[in-house]
């Protein structure tokens, strides 16, 4: 559990579940403790806090790269939010999108 002070100065503790089960099938951000973000819909936890996302998207500079499915280790989080800026109409220029195979042949062929 989480602990917190109150207004009081008397301290509290928060269980993160209920906040987690809110959060399934949500789009969030989670930042892990070497500095790197990632997003995506979470799809589920379990009792020890591993996650696991799809749809998601590292967070590099503000711009988001494209991975897919993804789980992340407990003992890497730092912190879960939701991603409350996200939206269906996110501006195409903050998406990278990994290079298909057939743009691979492509490019070879030219």
């Amino acid at each position: 559990m989480t602990q917190t002070e109150n207004t009081l100065g008397t301290r509290s503790y928060l269980n993160p579940k209920p906040f987690l089960n809110m959060l399934t099938g949500k789009s969030v951000i989670i930042k892990l403790k070497w500095g790197m973000e990632y997003s995506g819909k979470l799809v589920s936890f379990d009792e020890f806090m591993n996650f696991q996302l799809e749809e998601a998207y590292e967070i590099v500079n503000s711009k988001r790269h494209q991975l897919g499915e993804l789980v992340v280790r407990c003992n890497n989080v730092l912190y879960v939010r939701e991603d409350i800026d996200y939206s269906e109409n996110l501006d195409k220029k903050q998406i990278e999108k990994p290079i298909e195979e057939e743009e691979k042949i492509e490019i070879e062929e030219k």
